[in-house]
């Protein structure tokens, strides 16, 4: 039972009445309870009523043929030290006062005339008090009702609704992503390559105006808050899923459609006789013209290709896509489903790049900037790269 003991001592959420309790039942096991009460800084009959209590439970596991599992035997002396049925000050206000706190804690302040969008503990005790609820009722205690049952009302998370016109068609696409990255080290075996691809835009030179001060003991490293700013690029890299790697990237100003197909002609170029299937969103640039032409003259597609804008495989961006995403091309596109940018796995890999080399840096100009990144992906090819993880099956996602 020590060891039990001990071992709930040392959990870190414990609250500070049962840790106390505990430890008055710890410190029994060598001293007497006189001792305990001096060490503890307590009274004796505190003392007894604890000892009493872990008395009846060492009674009761006597009495059984072998102790309970170490778990069993922690929730045992968490019941133990528990506050008695009744015990304790009397509530003051009612469980129906209560539910209406909460009830109003999430609704919008607007709607009882506020005009505010978010509520403080503050402004609910006004308007409790305003509404003749809870007479005389304080902030702390509005607090400790919505901290009973978990209810934050200050915090908020952002999420975009999903656009999903057709539920069916989603599916399929999603699943398909992911079945391609599942199978994507079996077909780099023979012969096919499955890369991602995506702009970083807006990559800022920052270079901060004083040296920043080294982490000590004891103490974080000192960033300097006020920076200079000398422009910004725009990275496109390649990300191959089988292996991990950047197959190619540029860093420019632009991330023209220029800018993007140069990138795929690179790609393609590193095998060119291969198979080449490419993950990407659905930005205009990724279904443009040039790239269509370029994949055309790659594949040996010998029938016309129309007129942009008024015929043909060239029209518009349907017809440009449903091109680049044949599946009898040996050069395809397929396009991850929009606001879905998360399925495509340049992101995590633009997060690791942020993480390690961006974050926390400084740049005296662009071009310090583009070298930096430059070096940090030789230096991830040779050292970090690994494929990644990739657990989703596609099944839907709930909010």
């Amino acid at each position: 039972m020590v060891c039990a003991v001990r071992l709930l001592l040392a959990r870190a959420t414990l609250q500070h009445r049962y840790y106390r309790r505990l430890q008055i039942i710890h410190d029994l096991c060598g001293h007497s309870q006189r001792q305990t009460a001096s060490r503890q800084g307590c009274v004796w009959r505190t003392v007894k009523r604890w000892f009493d209590r872990a008395v009846l439970l060492g009674e009761a596991l006597s009495r059984e043929s072998e102790l309970p599992p170490l778990d069993d035997l922690q929730q045992l002396l968490l019941d133990t030290v528990q506050d008695a049925p009744g015990s304790g000050r009397k509530p003051i206000y009612t469980t129906e006062q209560q539910c209406w706190i909460i009830a109003a804690a999430v609704r919008k302040p607007n709607e009882f005339g506020l005009p505010f969008e978010t509520w403080t503990n503050e402004d609910l005790a006004m308007l409790a008090q305003r509404e003749g609820v809870a007479p005389g009722i304080s902030p702390r205690t509005v607090g400790r009702m919505l901290e009973e049952v978990d209810l934050k009302v200050h915090r908020v998370k952002y999420w975009e609704h999903p656009k999903i016109e057709d539920e069916d068609q989603f599916r399929t696409d999603v699943a398909a992503i992911c079945n391609l990255y599942e199978s994507a080290a079996k077909r780099l075996a023979a012969g096919s390559h499955t890369v991602c691809i995506d702009e970083k835009t807006g990559i800022q030179a920052l270079e901060r105006i004083h040296p920043d001060w080294p982490v000590r003991p004891g103490k974080p490293a000192l960033l300097e808050f006020e920076y200079r700013r000398h422009g910004t690029q725009t990275l496109i890299p390649t990300f191959e899923v089988a292996t991990g790697r950047i197959v190619c990237s540029h860093i420019g100003p632009t991330r023209t459609e220029a800018d993007f197909v140069g990138v795929v002609i690179a790609t393609v170029q590193t095998d060119p006789e291969a198979e080449w299937i490419f993950v990407a969103d659905q930005l205009n640039t990724h279904k443009s013209e040039s790239l269509v032409r370029f994949i055309a003259e790659q594949i040996g597609y010998k029938a016309a290709l129309g007129r942009k804008g008024s015929r043909g495989i060239l029209k518009n961006l349907a017809s440009r896509q449903a091109f680049l995403s044949d599946l009898d091309h040996r050069i395809r596109f397929i396009y991850t489903p929009k606001h879905c940018s998360w399925l495509n796995q340049i992101e995590i890999w633009f997060s690791i790049l942020s993480r390690k080399a961006l974050r926390r840096a400084s740049f005296a100009s662009v071009d310090e900037l583009r070298e930096r990144i430059e070096q940090f992906i030789n230096y991830f090819n040779k050292t970090m790269a690994r494929p990644f993880k990739w657990t989703y099956k596609g099944k839907a996602l709930t909010v």
